[in-house]
């Protein structure tokens, strides 16, 4: 047997209205949200942003220190990632150009409000 999918990720935040604001304008509408969460759905994979506990007000998250790096949502087509780049600027949303990493794959880069790197990852098909 083998693991089939990833079925959620679940990422601390500090602002909740914030990062649904953020997140609403390229994912749609949360699947659920209550008063310390929000859920998206992308693909299979449920996406959950809960508020900390804790008093988090000197937090800075760096995405080259211990955790995640960055989250990478996948489209298959080249016009798909130019529909989100535009999408993106259209939400007022800053963001990289097209940008070629070291597999060859065109990607566009942003960063949430809490600072966490977010990729739209062109994987065509035939890479599978």
């Amino acid at each position: 047997m083998e693991l089939k999918f990833v079925d959620h990720l679940s990422v601390i935040i500090k602002d909740l209205s914030r990062t649904e604001e953020f997140y609403s304008k390229f994912l749609g509408n949360p699947i659920l949200r209550n008063e310390r969460l929000v859920v998206y759905k992308v693909g299979d994979t449920r996406l959950f942003f809960k508020t900390s506990p804790r008093e988090t007000a000197d937090f800075k998250y760096n995405k080259d220190e211990i955790g995640v790096n960055h989250v990478a949502f996948g489209v298959r087509t080249m016009e798909e990632l130019k529909f989100f780049k535009e999408l993106l600027a259209k939400a007022g949303i800053k963001h990289s150009d097209f940008t070629t990493g070291k597999f060859g794959n065109e990607y566009v880069w942003l960063d949430d409000p809490d600072g966490i790197r977010i990729e739209i990852f062109h994987r065509p098909v035939e890479d599978d």
